[in-house]
């Protein structure tokens, strides 16, 4: 049993399910989060009286290592879902390869 203290600033994630639905909802996450800084510069540096093109382009390099540091999280629940998904892949395709040279065992484990 674990406890965290109450002071404590580790945040847990969810355990990564892996599915094609959970795969796309943490990229969704990201990318949509990554977009939203870059449009909130963007729409700072506009009303500040930079012209649009050169606002978008400054927003863009001022994103990348802001959203590196704020969106850890993130990355991190995006990072292990695309783990998840592809453990269970390369599962499935190793359980397929031996189906395909004969191995054919109980689910509980490879055959002997």
């Amino acid at each position: 049993m674990t406890s965290q203290e109450p002071g404590s600033t580790t945040t847990s994630t969810p355990p990564a399910a892996g599915t094609p639905a959970s795969v796309a909802l943490a990229v969704v996450l990201y990318v949509g989060a990554r977009l939203l800084v870059v449009a909130v510069i963007a729409g700072v540096l506009v009303a500040v009286g930079l012209p649009l093109l050169v606002g978008l382009l400054v927003a863009i390099v001022v994103a990348l290592p802001l959203s590196l540091v704020l969106f850890r999280g993130l990355r991190a629940r995006l990072n292990a879902e695309v783990e998840a998904a592809t453990a269970t892949r390369r599962d499935r395709r190793e359980r397929l390869r031996a189906e395909l040279r004969g191995d054919v065992g109980t689910d509980d484990g490879p055959a002997t």
